[in-house]
């Protein structure tokens, strides 16, 4: 299903799905991301610097196309990241404007990597 925007669950901005996809660093982490992964183990997997991983996280994190699923108590334990999505399109929309469009990953198996995390 593609997703809409809503009040809830905006879609992102062209520009930011565009330039992360079109980065290295971020193509690099979201191949990495079959299962839900660290910042630390994110960057051993990847080869990339602690620090860039973070910032490539977070650019990922802006363009909707990771999630960072909660540590099981706030404060204790360490986030892990997950991509949430199956594919990206840019296409045209009625004006003729470009929009992006993101399927997402079923509700489901985001759910199951949240379950999967906590006993991680």
């Amino acid at each position: 299903m593609w997703s809409e925007p809503s009040a809830a669950d905006e879609t992102p901005a062209i520009e930011s799905v565009v330039g992360a996809l079109d980065d290295d660093g971020c193509r690099a982490i979201v191949t990495a991301l079959e299962t839900p992964m660290t910042a630390e183990e994110i960057a051993v997997e990847t080869g990339l610097p602690r620090s860039t991983t973070y910032r490539k996280l977070d650019q990922l994190t802006e363009a909707s196309l990771v999630t960072e699923l909660e540590p099981v108590a706030a404060g204790h334990g360490t986030a892990r990241y997950v991509a949430d999505f199956e594919s990206v399109a840019i296409d045209l929309d009625e004006r003729r404007r470009f929009r992006v469009r993101i399927r997402r990953a079923t509700s489901r198996m985001l759910g199951m990597w949240a379950a999967v995390s906590q006993k991680l």
